[in-house]
C-alpha cells in the first residue's frame, strides 16, 4: 500500500505482518472487541497534597478543595473520591499527566464526573440494592404431602420438597 505524497518524498509503504508475536492490545471475539487486556499507562503514586494539586489543576471542569470530595462518573455509574482518582501520565516527569476513573475497564475523564446531587445518590443506593436483592440466595417454595404450599425456612429441605413432589401423584391414586 502507498501513502499519499506531493512527489518530494520518497515512496512510503508497509507489509502487513499476518502474525504478531507480541500480546495484543485488545481481544476480539466474534469480529468484535470485548476487552482491553493491556493499559496504555499506568497510574503515578502521589502524595495527598501533591494528588490534591493534580486534581486542582487538570480539572478544569470542577474545583477541588479535598480529597474527600466525591464525583458521580456518568460512564460506570460509581461514586469516586478524589483520593480514588488516578494521576497517569508524566512520562519521566515531562510528559502530559491526567485524570482517569478508577474503575477497572472506565475510561472517564473529568469533563464525565458531576456533583453528586441527592437524587443521583438515592439513584446509586437504589440501584445498589437492587444488586443485593438480585445476588441474595431466594428461598424456594415447598410442596408438602396435602398440595399446600409453603415457605422453604419452615422446615423441609430441597431433598425433602422433591421427595414430596414426586410422591404427591402417587398419593392421590392410592
Amino acid at each position: 500500500m502507498i501513502f499519499f505524497c506531493d512527489g518530494a518524498c520518497p515512496q512510503i509503504g508497509f507489509s502487513p505482518i499476518p502474525e504478531s508475536t507480541v500480546r495484543p492490545i485488545v481481544r476480539v471475539v466474534d469480529r468484535s472487541v470485548v476487552s482491553l487486556t493491556v493499559a496504555l499507562t499506568t497510574a503515578v503514586k502521589l502524595s495527598d497534597n501533591d494528588q490534591l494539586e493534580a486534581l486542582r489543576r487538570l480539572d478544569q471542569f470542577r474545583a477541588w478543595h479535598s480529597l474527600d470530595e466525591k464525583r458521580y462518573c456518568l460512564v460506570c455509574g460509581r461514586i469516586i473520591t478524589g483520593r480514588q482518582i488516578q494521576v497517569a501520565g508524566g512520562t519521566r516527569g515531562n510528559g502530559p499527566l491526567r485524570l482517569n476513573c478508577p474503575t477497572e475497564q472506565c475510561n472517564s475523564i473529568p469533563m464525565d464526573w458531576v456533583l453528586p446531587t441527592d437524587e443521583i445518590l438515592a439513584k446509586v443506593e437504589r440501584l445498589a440494592e437492587e444488586e443485593r436483592k438480585a445476588s441474595a440466595p431466594k428461598r424456594a417454595a415447598v410442596t408438602i404431602g396435602n398440595g399446600k404450599t409453603m415457605p422453604s425456612h419452615k422446615s423441609h429441605s430441597d431433598f425433602m420438597s422433591r421427595l414430596l413432589k414426586f410422591a404427591l401423584p402417587f398419593k392421590r391414586y392410592s
